[in-house]
């Protein structure tokens, strides 16, 4: 499966106020592995940023005005966001920010929703952890996810951290690149589906002969006299479930 962990930075926290992107940061992961691949931007808003956002994150007009507009990036962003899920902290805010740019060059498919499919980890977090503080920074606290190197937000950092994030609370695999035990899992479970997909298959099922079944219940009998045996419990649980 792959999956985009996608971050941005913006001159502002509405797009009311015609407020845009100034920085896009992704992260690439591959059945739940960091592959390296990344994707990360900065552009020109054309507009002021407000004080208050570049406290945040530390980008000032004047740092852009070298930098591409979103319009001349948006192929080669929904090029490498295609068919990818997308993981995003607070999705609702950055799914926004890109629609409102692409409805402004007035693309074709300006719903990013028409390009990938979205998951909310701030919603994941909110579940898992109700009525506790669920930003980025504190499930790095919780998680234990050192961001000691982030001075100020940045998209590609902030992308990183909450791909460290999502793999530890979602399951806890955070190995950096893929490799051989990747490539094995994947042809797993594409031979599970291949055979799932024959339910006409006859399996053979090996049965225990009489003299096994008679060591079996021997070493059972031995496990009693010295105490509690767990096998009994476990069969008298499994005859009471029927």
């Amino acid at each position: 499966m792959r999956q985009i962990v996608l971050d941005t930075e913006t001159t502002g926290l509405s797009t009311g106020h015609g407020h845009r992107i100034i920085e896009i940061g992704c992260i690439e992961l591959v059945n739940r592995r960091l592959t390296g691949r990344e994707f990360h931007r900065f552009l020109n808003p054309d507009r002021d940023i407000d004080e208050g956002a570049e406290r945040v994150h530390g980008i000032s007009r004047e740092d852009l005005a070298t930098e591409p507009r979103f319009h001349e990036i948006a192929d080669e962003l929904l090029g490498f966001l295609k068919d990818a899920e997308l993981v995003i902290h607070n999705a609702e805010f950055d799914v926004g920010f890109l629609d409102y740019e692409l409805g402004l060059m007035k693309h074709p498919q300006p719903a990013i929703n028409d390009h990938a499919l979205v998951l909310d980890t701030l919603k994941i977090a909110r579940e898992m952890h109700p009525g506790q503080r669920n930003s980025l920074d504190a499930l790095c606290k919780r998680y234990e996810v050192d961001a000691s190197k982030r001075d100020v937000h940045g998209a590609l950092i902030d992308a990183e951290l909450l791909a460290r994030v999502y793999l530890a609370m979602t399951g806890g695999q955070t190995a950096l690149s893929l490799d051989a035990s990747a490539g094995a899992i994947e042809t797993a479970e594409r031979e599970a589906a291949r055979r799932a997909s024959h339910p006409d298959l006859n399996l053979v099922v090996i049965r225990a002969s009489d003299a096994e079944n008679a060591a079996h219940e021997a070493l059972l009998e031995k496990l009693r006299e010295s105490g509690d045996c767990v096998w009994d419990r476990i069969d008298g649980a499994n005859q009471a479930a029927k």
